[in-house]
């Protein structure tokens, strides 16, 4: 009977269903087939059982082949049964004719078709080095990995970490802790960093920093590449330049060429002017020193203790005649302006800071708050001194109007204005040119007089905690006192008399909320008829 049993199992093998079986059940590692470490040479061979009687001892010029992977080195310590060595001295590994692995020392695993180099190792890949003092290198995976710290060098940068891999087919090295890659161009620091040197592109999946020249870049999500110096990032990524920082949901960044683009809730900052810009898209050109800014744009000026928010559809800020004696700057504001701030408000179309005059001009139907005053006309020129209000230039049309109660407004008109102000507050008025008055003067209990109407060629007005305190008519002026109980309907308001409150940026939020005054309200600009110039004909 146990004669029997061998015979029925080589005959259940041997047939065709119960090998099909066996087959299929086979997982691919089993099916594949195995590989061997071979032995090619060594000048001499010997065995010693007392040191290990598994071991072949070669000594000289020993090589041995895996697949296509060949290996060199002084000696070494074969394991026929285990398909492993160990190699000594000046250990060499060959792939083809691009890929090199160099050390002292080699635990080769033919099994698991795993190397471990130890001491001075480097691995070449075509123009791509690996150096390290520990690496092991699996051949499944094509990765080589390092623990003791490595440095990875191509034909543009150094990348150095503590920890890392390098695939050989992929091109990919994945280095962790204390990473470095410098560039003559740039330096990066981070803690995790994925490189590719076919590419030439770094993915950045944790805290990093670029330098390049003055610039400063903070992300922790993105690309960079290394040659062309462009970068693409996510996640609240920051552009340091000097005082001036650029933030942004993502960011395109060319440090090259000097500029970028930011997308989504954009933050442009000057901490030497105290301002700074906002919005959902920006461009930021670093060589013509511009910004532009729209969708949602705002400008913020925090030099002064009250800041000013100003709202528009596009900021533009640029430099002109850079590093030159003679640079200026100007900023334009343009569609749907509202400017807020706690002592003043305003609102046109369009506007104009020019750096060599410190003067905002502000266009079309352009108005100003001031307290419980309002001022407009054709053309508003704000002129700055230290960032603060010094003195404004209504021309053309001109109107001040100082709001009393709901019935009652001081109103003056004019060809030209001259507002001064002194710590934020209108404190003189000066009126040119056809000018008219309504004003209601008070006693003592803040009782109304009456209403005079002035007309005169020039005044001056002096204000006193925002109110009207004094005004100054020459002589030559004409004028007419009204008791309160007898004031004329039709000299109540001037001709051109608007009240505007309703378009009033009321807080810093408010500016983003456009409120026309209505095309039958919009100032219409006075066209100055032409003087016809004489006949030359007496002169014939």
């Amino acid at each position: 009977m146990q004669r029997f049993i061998p015979f029925i199992f080589l005959l259940l093998v041997s047939l065709p269903g119960f090998s099909q079986v066996k087959l299929l059940g086979r997982t691919p590692a089993e099916t594949k087939k195995k590989s061997y470490v071979h032995l090619l040479h060594t000048d001499r061979t010997r065995f010693d059982s007392a040191f290990d009687p598994e071991a072949w001892i070669l000594v000289g010029n020993v090589r041995f082949r895996r697949d296509s992977m060949y290996m060199y080195c002084d000696s070494a310590h074969y394991y026929q049964k285990r398909n492993s060595f160990q190699a000594f001295g000046n250990v060499r590994m060959e792939q083809g004719d691009t890929l090199f692995l160099y050390g002292a020392n080699l635990d080769f695993d033919g099994v698991a078709n795993y190397a471990k180099v130890r001491n001075n190792v480097r691995l070449i890949d075509k123009n791509t080095i690996l150096e390290t003092d520990s690496l092991d290198y699996d051949r499944n995976n094509n990765l080589g990995y390092f623990f003791e710290y490595g440095v990875l060098r191509d034909e543009t940068s150094s990348l150095k970490s503590y920890y890392g891999d390098y695939n050989t087919v992929t091109k990919v090295a994945v280095f962790k802790d204390d990473v470095t890659l410098e560039n003559p161009k740039f330096l990066l620091l981070s803690d995790t960093l994925r490189y590719n040197t076919k590419t030439n592109i770094a993915t950045i999946v944790g805290p990093t920093n670029i330098y390049s020249g003055n610039n400063e870049v903070y992300s922790e999500h993105g690309h960079y590449n290394t040659s062309t110096r462009q970068a693409r990032l996510v996640d609240r990524s920051t552009l340091y330049n000097g005082y001036r920082t650029f933030t942004a949901d993502s960011m395109f960044y060319d440090s090259g060429n000097g500029f970028s683009e930011g997308f989504g809730n954009i933050v442009f900052s000057d901490t030497v002017n105290r301002n700074l810009l906002t919005g959902e898209y920006a461009f930021i050109d670093e060589v013509k020193d511009s910004a532009y800014v729209t969708r949602r744009a705002l400008a913020i000026d925090y030099s002064q203790r009250d800041s000013v928010f100003v709202h528009s559809d596009t900021i533009w800020a640029v430099s002109y005649n850079v590093d030159t004696d003679s640079v200026y700057r100007l900023v334009k504001a343009y569609n749907k302006v509202r400017a807020w701030g706690k002592s003043l408000q305003a609102v046109c179309d369009s506007l104009v800071y020019d750096s060599r005059d410190s003067c905002m001009t502000m266009y079309k139907d352009p108005i100003l708050w001031n307290g419980n005053t309002q001022l407009l006309g054709e053309v508003v020129k704000v002129y700055l001194k230290d960032s603060a209000i010094d003195w404004v230039n209504v021309i053309n049309q001109t109107l001040y109007v100082e709001q009393l109660d709901s019935a009652c407004y001081n109103q003056i008109k004019g060809q030209e204005m001259k507002y001064f102000f002194s710590e934020g507050e209108l404190r003189e008025m000066q009126v040119i040119g056809s000018v008219e008055i309504v004003f209601y003067p008070i006693d003592s209990d803040s009782t109304y007089i009456g209403m005079n109407t002035t007309t005169a060629g020039k005044t001056n007005v002096y204000m006193k905690d925002k109110k009207v305190n004094k005004i100054v008519i020459p002589n030559e002026s004409k004028g007419v006192f009204y008791p309160m109980d007898q004031r004329p309907v039709d000299k109540r308001f001037l001709e051109n008399f608007a009240w505007f409150d309703f378009v009033r940026p009321l807080s810093k939020e408010d500016v983003f909320n456009w409120r026309g005054k209505g095309v039958d309200m919009e100032l219409k600009v006075v066209k100055k008829d032409k003087i016809p110039l004489p006949s030359l004909d007496r002169f014939k």
